[in-house]
């Protein structure tokens, strides 16, 4: 049975996109965790490990003026559906960190998902890297919103540098505080 695992990151964010990551291991790979859960250091250390010891990975991103137009559970499921469908090879069963989806392929939400089952962690570990790596190219467009540290997340100085040049193109106008900068 081929079994993918898919998880995503950036849900909470204040800009930026929402990644997901589908990921179908063809081997054990040691240290694999929530990417929450293990230092920028490891991941990166993980991440050409995943890449090179995958059946097949594929990453689906749904973009800030497609997370105003439509909300962040939205694009959250078609980050990972379009994820899903970039597979190479389809799987029998997919394995979702969260919830599950409305898809034809038989699927289930798993809650903590990225904490029990190396396909999540490595689909965590790919999407978070892919994020972290996206966000990093704003930070150089926009170093005075911090996103090189914070990935587009409301950490206090991304606020305070909200409240002084008020929000880019990447920002979530739908979401707080930007929505009141309106």
């Amino acid at each position: 049975m081929i079994i993918a695992g898919v998880d995503e990151v950036g849900r909470g964010a204040l800009a930026g996109p929402v990644v997901a990551a589908a990921v179908i291991l063809n081997e054990k790979i040691e240290l694999l965790n929530d990417s929450k859960k293990i230092s920028k250091k490891v991941r990166e250390k993980l991440y050409p490990i995943i890449m090179e010891s995958s059946e097949s990975i594929s990453i689906g991103i749904k973009w800030n003026d497609f997370i105003d137009d439509h909300n962040i559970k939205v694009a959250t499921e078609q980050a990972m559906i379009e994820a899903i469908n970039g597979l190479e090879i389809k799987p029998n069963k997919i394995l979702i960190d969260g919830f599950g989806l409305d898809i034809p392929i038989k699927n289930e939400g798993i809650i903590k998902g990225d904490q029990k089952f190396d396909n999540i962690m490595a689909a965590s570990i790919i999407a978070k890297v892919t994020r972290d790596e996206i966000m990093r190219s704003f930070h150089y467009i926009y170093p005075e919103y911090d996103f090189l540290s914070n990935s587009g997340y409301g950490t206090k100085k991304h606020l305070q540098a909200l409240n002084k040049h008020s929000f880019t193109e990447i920002h979530r106008k739908t979401f707080k505080p930007i929505s009141l900068m309106l």
